[in-house]
């Protein structure tokens, strides 16, 4: 759909035609294999590619994709907020006044972090192609030319997810992230096995998914960092800080959060509990490439490390948080990169993951660097 109103003027000294057109169109990539979590499974990868259009004829293209599993919103409802509340507002506005866009934003609609994030994404490729700089360079450059990547185990069977830890591990993935959430108990094997079957020196990285107790979940927890776990993702609901202080003070293991944090605001409370020792920022989580960056400079300052997450997405939401990930100094725990090599075929940015083994190069053309 495209929405469409007349430009109007832009205050004195801006170079920028307006924002003349916002359209969206749904993109969708069946998983190599169904992507399942504690809260949720997903047989196909669906996204909603947003283009921003100048008066002049500029181009700025984003992603968003709900993932209705983790984070309970619709595609359709995504697309209502773009289309019927947000788009609307931005026609006609300065296509560099990226904060200024987010003011707007929050302004005619609450929350919508999904929906706001495809526009911002976009925002950020139609000025990078406006001034001739890759996105990271907006972001306040580019401290690596290369950004790591984890490969995330979905859940399955102990025997599935240990193979194929494995098996990218062999490819050269240096960080692995498994799936777990539903049972301690059987979680503390899958520790066991997947550390079995990797080097000693690969990271290994449990995510949750919100899905222990605090209490039962303890003396698997201990065990499991024992046995060689390197980090544990989100073990708790979403609410319950103060078991996650708890379990930092009683573990020799990093705790990360990810549902506890959907916000700038959500980030602040986690650093004032001493909630987690990384942020996973993810940039359709909290709003877009502005929110997170607002995030990741909150995380510098209280001296706590960075993960880049992935919803996941395809190619041009996975772009952006490579542009993140090399220009955040604290973003030191890999990144999760994965959406366009968890599909069969990514149809927005292919050619830039092909054939991942671990790492991805940054793109130094204007924008994001995709073709779409």
């Amino acid at each position: 759909m495209t929405v469409l109103s007349h430009p109007v003027g832009l205050p004195a000294g801006t170079g920028s035609a307006p924002i003349s057109a916002i359209r969206t169109r749904v993109v969708r990539a069946p998983y190599r294999r169904p992507f399942q979590i504690s809260s949720g499974i997903s047989t196909d990868l669906i996204s909603l590619v947003v283009e921003i259009h100048t008066a002049d004829g500029a181009v700025g293209i984003g992603e968003t994709s709900p993932m209705t599993a983790y984070t309970g919103e619709t595609l359709a409802g995504v697309t209502a907020a773009i289309e019927e509340h947000l788009a609307p507002a931005l026609i006609g506005r300065d296509p560099l006044d990226r904060a200024g866009a987010h003011v707007v934003m929050d302004g005619v609609l609450r929350g919508q972090h999904v929906a706001k994030s495809g526009l911002d994404i976009a925002l950020y490729d139609l000025a990078g192609r406006l001034s001739g700089w890759p996105v990271h360079a907006l972001l306040g450059g580019s401290i690596r030319s290369r950004v790591q990547t984890a490969w995330v185990v979905g859940l399955g069977t102990l025997d599935e997810m240990a193979a194929e830890a494995a098996e990218y591990s062999a490819r050269g993935f240096q960080h692995l992230k498994v799936k777990g959430g539903h049972d301690p108990a059987k979680d503390l094997e899958l520790i066991r096995a997947v550390r079995a079957a990797i080097p000693a020196d690969t990271e290994l990285c449990l995510d949750a998914n919100e899905g222990y107790d605090a209490t039962t979940s303890l003396p698997y927890l201990a065990k499991m960092t024992a046995a060689g776990l390197s980090l544990l993702e989100q073990p708790l609901p979403r609410w319950d800080l103060a078991g996650m202080v708890r379990l930092r003070e009683r573990l020799d293991v990093r705790v990360m959060a990810d549902e506890s944090m959907h916000s700038l605001h959500d980030a602040l409370e986690i650093v004032r509990r001493g909630a987690a020792d990384v942020l996973n920022i993810k940039i359709l989580k909290v709003g877009g490439l502005h929110r997170a960056l607002q995030i990741a400079n909150l995380a510098e300052a209280a001296g706590l490390a960075v993960k880049i997450g992935s919803m996941p997405e395809l190619g041009v939401a996975t772009l952006a948080a490579v542009h993140l990930a090399a220009a955040v100094p604290g973003a030191t725990v890999a990144a999760d990169l994965v959406g366009p090599l968890l599909v069969e075929e990514d149809p927005l940015a292919p050619s830039v993951f092909a054939d991942c083994k671990g790492w991805i190069d940054v793109p130094t053309r204007p924008g994001l660097g995709h073709d779409v």
